[in-house]
């Protein structure tokens, strides 16, 4: 990283804003605001809302993770932190152990200032370029929490928020000047796939204000000399078998509202995990027909800016997060 670099977050800290800013996001936990869903519960006393979550956040994995993109992982990895539970109900998780299994994740809460503390750890142990907060939609409030005790204690690398856009608007504005790099994965761009498979009502809108917002506040991709990323959007989007993603529609919102120059990360991961193997139309990997046509509809675009994953990404990407340690050693090198 540049040692130039000074993330924003330092500034907003060292004003008294980040406090401000933190103190409005929690007060969202009382009548639980913090993303599109809206449940209403107070989550400092209940756990009843759709993510079964209250206030101390579900840790389900803390690593150095070098199977992200290579300007996220660079030579020593993205200090990535898994969240658990979600906000979506995706039928082919690759996650589902952690984002929907809750006697799995509820086992696996976290203090806050340890969580503090093993940020540190990943920066200045294992020397990672990034914080990593995967699935942070509904524990936004807490993730800044984590970031405000960690900076006193040394924190200085970007800050990545890892959603599946389904994110709120006026939660997004408050991370404004918190959040570094941006990565959301732009899922459907058709809401009744959305529903169907990952119950999100009205995915579209808020994925599309979302990713506005997100773009707004950090614009393009910047590297550094060593071509790590400290600032900017990232947007992906995961090639789903049968065109259930609507590729086309999705990579040409985010030229056209977007950039043609905006980074865009395209995956061909999708393997059928969870509920999928019994759902005719995703239960096996993408062919690669529609590979090739989701690359021609990236040519075609010009979206010339972004990184595409090879046709064995399926089984070399998928996590073990029921094994002690790492839940991608053994798959990806690190």
């Amino acid at each position: 990283m540049s040692k130039t670099f000074i993330p924003s977050y330092i500034e907003l800290y060292e004003s008294g804003k980040l406090k401000e800013r933190l103190e409005q996001l929690e007060e969202l936990l009382k009548n639980c605001k913090v993303c599109p869903r809206s449940c209403g519960v107070n989550r400092l006393k209940e756990f009843s809302g759709f993510c079964r979550s209250g206030y101390d956040p579900y840790i389900s994995s803390i690593c150095d993770h070098h199977g992200e993109e290579p300007v996220l992982s660079g030579s020593n990895g993205s200090g990535t932190i898994f969240f658990g539970s979600c906000n979506l109900r995706c039928v082919f998780c690759q996650n589902h152990d952690i984002s929907q299994n809750q006697n799995f994740f509820t086992r696996h809460v976290m203090d806050i200032k340890e969580l503090a503390r093993q940020m540190i750890i990943l920066q200045n142990d294992k020397k990672v370029h990034n914080i990593n907060f995967v699935s942070p939609s509904h524990f936004a409030p807490q993730m800044v929490r984590a970031i405000y005790e960690a900076i006193p204690l040394g924190l200085q690398i970007p800050i990545i928020y890892n959603s599946n856009a389904y994110d709120s608007l006026s939660t997004l504005k408050l991370l404004d000047g918190i959040i570094d790099i941006y990565l959301p994965d732009y899922k459907y761009s058709d809401d009744t796939a959305a529903q169907k498979y990952s119950q999100a009502k009205s995915y579209n809108k808020y994925a599309k204000e979302a990713i506005k917002e997100m773009y707004r506040q950090t614009g393009n991709l910047q590297v550094d000399k060593n071509g790590v990323a400290q600032r900017g959007l990232i947007v992906r989007h995961l090639i789903l078998p049968n065109d259930l993603a609507g590729t086309k529609e999705a990579l040409s919102w985010l030229a056209k509202e977007l950039s043609p120059k905006v980074t865009i990360s395209l995956m061909a991961q999708y393997y059928p995990c969870h509920k999928a193997l019994r759902i005719p139309l995703l239960s096996r990997i993408i062919t690669g027909k529609e590979y090739l046509n989701a690359l021609n509809i990236m040519k075609e675009l010009n979206l010339t800016n972004g990184f595409t994953q090879e046709m064995d990404a399926p089984e070399y990407y998928l996590p073990d997060f029921g094994r002690d340690g790492h839940p991608f050693e053994d798959r990806i090198d690190g």
